[in-house]
């Protein structure tokens, strides 16, 4: 049966939607704040939200940005994306946190004021730390009322990535969301201790995640591709009155990949860019001193597509310069 044809036997619906004490109205959206603590000078810093709550029956995804506060381009996205959805002719529901570690961005910080890293904070606790207590707000309120989601990254510390999805792709669902979306490439990803995939996964919610571009900066690339990426996971729920065209290349799936690192400090001078394929052995980059003498090769391990790389000029040795993914 067809997108359209299976959404013409839909009911509208006429249940409310709940959430952080605000109830939304079927074919309706709203935005409000959700308290999450106090700077020390009193300043509220809150969870903005918005809920776009469909006329129609459907599944109930969320999208966040900003977990780490300085990977942007999920905050322009997650905008973006509410400007082109109206809940009329939505089927289910859309939960955008378009900012949820509002004390990484103040600070232009990946972390918040503690140092601990939100992204390995969850499922979180009542009465732990800042980045436990927040990692608990927004799985209560956002993650736990959905079915599905998909949580914005960017590259991080100084290094960029290419437009990716990251997740399980041996759970069949997963994978055929993360080809939905249409990034050049999909990553399968074991879980991680303490990120938000894997608290959400242990409640059976199947969750994408996107990588791409740098932090600090907004990547006119990345933020088209996730905006239209969405789109089309929306599309592939049959969320959409008009269904969106898939991707017109399959992404390649890596389950392998290893960054190429430093074996010397110095100055780094690349000749690959990301989206390269690669051949084992291949040159992709110099380390040399200063003046350029004492030049270190960079080499790929393997066959396979760069997929992120350091933006720094500087390293030391031991640093992660150059990711390569081995395609299957």
């Amino acid at each position: 049966m067809d997108a359209s044809s299976r959404k013409e036997k839909l009911p509208p619906t006429s249940r409310t939607f709940l959430i952080g004490g605000q109830t939304i109205a079927a074919g309706n959206r709203l935005r409000f704040d959700i308290p999450v603590a106090r700077l020390p000078t009193g300043t509220h810093i809150n969870l903005p939200i918005e809920v776009l709550h469909g006329a129609f029956e459907g599944p109930t995804v969320w999208v966040s940005a900003a977990v780490h506060g300085d990977e942007l381009n999920g905050v322009e996205i997650a905008r973006l994306l509410a400007e082109k959805l109206k809940p009329n002719k939505l089927f289910g529901t859309l939960i955008i946190a378009p900012m949820v570690n509002g004390f990484g961005v103040i600070n232009q910080s990946r972390y918040l004021p503690d140092r601990r890293d939100l992204n390995r904070s969850f499922p979180g606790s009542k009465t732990g730390s800042l980045a436990s207590r927040l990692a608990r707000l927004l799985m209560t309120e956002v993650v736990q009322r959905c079915q599905y989601g998909i949580d914005l990254h960017t590259g991080a510390n100084h290094r960029t990535n290419l437009p990716q999805i990251r997740g399980d792709m041996d759970d069949d669902e997963t994978y055929e969301c993360a080809l939905a979306f249409g990034t050049p490439v999909v990553v399968h990803s074991d879980m991680r201790d303490g990120s938000l995939r894997a608290a959400a996964s242990a409640e059976g919610i199947k969750v994408l995640l996107y990588e791409a571009g740098e932090p600090m900066r907004f990547n006119d690339e990345a933020i088209k591709l996730g905006v239209s990426g969405i789109m089309r996971v929306l599309s592939y729920l049959k969320m959409l009155k008009t269904p969106v065209k898939p991707p017109k290349r399959l992404a390649a799936l890596i389950r392998e990949s290893k960054w190429v690192r430093a074996k010397r400090s110095g100055i780094v001078r690349l000749s690959h860019d990301l989206g390269d394929l690669v051949s084992a052995g291949e040159q992709i980059g110099l380390i040399t001193d200063v003046f350029g003498d004492g030049p270190q090769k960079l080499k790929a391990p393997f066959d396979g597509i760069v997929i992120g790389h350091s933006h720094n000029p500087i390293a030391h040795q031991g640093d992660g310069i150059v990711h390569i993914g081995r395609m299957s």
